[in-house]
């Protein structure tokens, strides 16, 4: 029997029918829409949802596609229980094994060992019964950073020195008893250089924007403070991106990658986002469009 619609997309429930209209609100809105207005022009049904909503059949969609489901790291056990439950009803973009994968930020260990460069990153255990001294003492590096192998939007993500580690302790000993964690050394040139956040559908490189930290900050998100705009990479950076890609199996219909310097000036993963990216659609008059080419040929078998 067919279903009715060919695509849902995910959203959560903040951003179905929102009250307010910030400029982050609409920039939300602009996204999904791009997105829904691309596939709807190929002549794919498109329907929008919360993923937790209670209402819907997900019996009634071929695929769904996650885009604003920016609440499933606060809700993790409970969105655990749901993605189970609707995979068995319908087939999930990107597909179920990259998300599980990429849900636990372990796999950057698995990148690295095909050869990827990541920032250095050691992770502990949940429950672990050392201090945060103890570990970051045997610890070569100038400055630390410390945030859960489960979490995004720079959840509990903290910076210190050795010096100041114990302001910490009370957070780690905390964290730690809930969720393992990850230690990893600080970047200095985050600040200086930024972040490099790199689109790319079915593996080709699609546009880039430049992430930059407000002053007095290292987080470059725009939750933050940071700055956006666009970036025109050289060869090698795509170059650098697309081997990164393909140490993802199978290859994602759609991803972003965050490339940032190490303090030694190369080029290094600090994540690969499968599950909720958010694509800058904005920023690229041709982003929806790849996009919505991507998901049409992964549903057409192409």
């Amino acid at each position: 029997m067919k279903k009715i619609y060919d695509i849902t997309i995910l959203t959560d429930q903040r951003y179905v029918n929102p009250s307010s209209d910030s400029q982050y609100i609409k920039n939300i809105l602009f996204e999904d829409n791009s997105l829904i207005k691309a596939l709807s022009n190929k002549g794919i049904k498109v329907y929008r949802t919360n993923w937790d909503n209670p209402d819907f059949n997900w019996n009634d969609t071929e695929y769904i596609i996650f885009r604003s489901t920016w609440d499933y790291f606060d809700r993790f056990t409970e969105f655990s229980i749901w993605l189970e439950k609707v995979s068995a009803m319908t087939k999930l973009i990107n597909p179920k094994s990259l998300i599980y994968w990429n849900i636990d930020k372990h796999y950057l260990l698995d990148i690295q060992k095909k050869g990827i460069r990541i920032p250095n990153t050691i992770f502990i255990k949940k429950k672990e019964r050392k201090n945060l001294k103890e570990i970051c003492s045997n610890l070569k590096w100038d400055e630390f950073i410390l945030k859960p192998a489960i979490s995004g939007a720079a959840r509990h993500t903290y910076r210190f020195k050795l010096t100041d580690i114990k302001k910490y302790e009370k957070i780690f000993k905390s964290l730690i008893l809930e969720e393992a964690m990850i230690i990893q050394e600080f970047e200095r040139q985050i600040i200086t250089k930024g972040e490099v956040s790199f689109m790319l559908f079915s593996g080709k490189y699609s546009h880039a924007i430049l992430k930059m930290a407000k002053k007095g900050d290292f987080r470059v998100q725009d939750d933050f403070g940071g700055t956006i705009e666009n970036y025109i990479p050289n060869d090698e950076e795509i170059k650098f991106i697309e081997k990164a890609i393909k140490a993802c199996k199978p290859i994602p219909v759609y991803a972003r990658i965050d490339v940032m310097w190490n303090n030694q000036n190369e080029m290094c993963v600090g994540e690969i986002e499968l599950i909720e990216p958010e694509l800058w659609f904005r920023m690229d008059p041709n982003a929806a469009e790849n996009c919505a080419t991507a998901i049409k040929n992964y549903i057409s078998g192409n």
